[in-house]
Formats: C-alpha cells, sequence, structure tokens
C-alpha cells in the first residue's frame, strides 16, 4: 500500500467518525411539523424510543433554520437548542440557556438569571427553544419552561423518550397543558428498510466500492442488530452498525463493508 494509498483510507475514517444526517421522509415531516409550530408559536412535544434518531432530526433542524444573523448589533437566532445535564435546576437552564447566546450568568437570584434569559430570547427574536432529553429538568423547572412559553410566545419543544419525558411532563397539569400536543416519531418499517440501508450506503458509508449492503445475505446480517420486524428498526442503530463496519473494514485496508466485518459488527449489537 503506497503512501497516497494510506492517506486516503484515513481521510474515509475521519469522515466517517464525524455526524452527517439526511433527509429520510420521516425527518421531513418532522420538519414540517416544527415549522407549523413555529408559524403557530405552539409549544409541544417529541417522544419515541431511545434510537429512533430523534436527536439527529432535529439538529438538521437546527443547521437548517437556525443558523444566526450576524449583520446587526444584536445577532438574531430563531432556533436555539439546549441539552441539559441530570437533574437539572432552574438556574442550570438559564445558564446553559445564556450560554448558547455567548452569554454569563449574571450574579444574584434566580430572578435575575430569568429575567435576562427572557430579554436575551426576546431581544434575539427566537422563535423554537428545543429542549433535548427534557426529562432531566427536574419537576420546578418545567415551571419555569411553561414561563418562558407564556411570556414570550415562542414555540418551546420537549424532546425525549416516551417513557421518561411523558410522565415528567403530566407531573403538572399545567405543564401538561402547554405541551400536550406530541409528535411521535417512530421507528423504520420493515418494508422501508431495504431503502434506508441503500441510502446510507449510498450518502453516509460512501465508499469508493459498492459493499451491496441491501443485497438479501448482508441485510440477513444486519436486522438482528438493528431491531426487529415487529417492533421495527432503529435508524441510530442502523447508523452504529454501518459506521463501525465500514471504519473496521477500512482499517483492514478495504474499500468497500466486508461482510465477515459486519458480521462481527452485528453480533455485538445483537
Amino acid at each position: 500500500m503506497t503512501d497516497d494509498n494510506a492517506y486516503d483510507f484515513q481521510v474515509h475514517i475521519e469522515r466517517l467518525r464525524k455526524d452527517k444526517t439526511v433527509a429520510l421522509g420521516q425527518v421531513t415531516l418532522l420538519h414540517e411539523w416544527l415549522n407549523r409550530k413555529r408559524s403557530s408559536r405552539q409549544c409541544g412535544r417529541i417522544t419515541g424510543e431511545s434510537r429512533t434518531g430523534k436527536t439527529k432530526a432535529c439538529d438538521s433542524y437546527l443547521k437548517k433554520y437556525g443558523k444566526p444573523e450576524l449583520s446587526g448589533q444584536i445577532p438574531i437566532v430563531p432556533v436555539s437548542y439546549i441539552l441539559p445535564k441530570q437533574e437539572c435546576t432552574s438556574r442550570e437552564l438559564f445558564r446553559q440557556l445564556l450560554a448558547y447566546y455567548n452569554y454569563d450568568l449574571p450574579r444574584g437570584t434566580v430572578g435575575d438569571a430569568r429575567s435576562l434569559v427572557l430579554k436575551v430570547l426576546r431581544q434575539s427574536q427566537t422563535e423554537v427553544l428545543l429542549i433535548d432529553e427534557a426529562d432531566r429538568l427536574k419537576n420546578k423547572t418545567f415551571a419555569d419552561v411553561r414561563d418562558i412559553f407564556d411570556e414570550l410566545k415562542i414555540a418551546v419543544i420537549l424532546v425525549g423518550t416516551t417513557k421518561r419525558l411523558d410522565p415528567a411532563v403530566k407531573e403538572d397539569e399545567q405543564v401538561y397543558n402547554r405541551f400536550r400536543a406530541n409528535y411521535r416519531f417512530g421507528t423504520i418499517q420493515k418494508e422501508q428498510l431495504k431503502q434506508i440501508v441503500g441510502v446510507w450506503e449510498r450518502d453516509i458509508i460512501a465508499l469508493p466500492v459498492p459493499s451491496h449492503l441491501t443485497t438479501d445475505p448482508m441485510l440477513k446480517l444486519i436486522r438482528p442488530a438493528i431491531g426487529n420486524p415487529n417492533r421495527g428498526y432503529y435508524i441510530g442503530l442502523i447508523d452504529m452498525v454501518l459506521r463501525e463496519a465500514a471504519i473496521r473494514s477500512l482499517e483492514k485496508g478495504m474499500m468497500h463493508i466486508d461482510k465477515d466485518i459486519l458480521a462481527e459488527v452485528a453480533r455485538e449489537y445483537s
């Protein structure tokens, strides 16, 4: 193997280690739902099982619609996103929000921090606030999230798993009533799997030599590692399995996903 070839292998490996999303149909539908909430200035929830791709779909929305406008004295931030820490208090929520807008948490009371957050969101003309893993918020913190909507009339969207987020929201009737609208982000159904795997091979894996992942022998290896035909298949697992198989194949000097390596990776996830 020449130095040039070795460099090409490493380039592909580094590319595969970076996040990249594709415009799947279910992602497009979620974006349309978010745009409707944005237009009507209404809150809501995005729920689903872990590894269904909720976070990646929200991230692609942020990249598409959340680019700040920096031409004025105060940056315009139409869409913002935070991922709270575990057991997130109101003060910590406000600190993370302010950090997103490049502000420091002020000295003083929680009320002072709240006032600054409302001022910053208003001045930045934020229309959508995405809060991922929202079940990490403490019960009292949900009230402050509710107040952001009440004060500013922006679309606050809570994102999380159905089993964790729904019970947390329903703890407080006033919070639940604000976030009653629920977009359920589902799994990939068995009739969609071949198409999705093909898209992943073409647009995400994107190796110079075809891996033929949509053939029956390769799909037979992939299926047990990414879900089951009854409950559906998980886009997050599809991504993890195929990326890892591709990287391991490249490390062994192959420019396609090797069947034996795919089988090895799939067994680890099964």
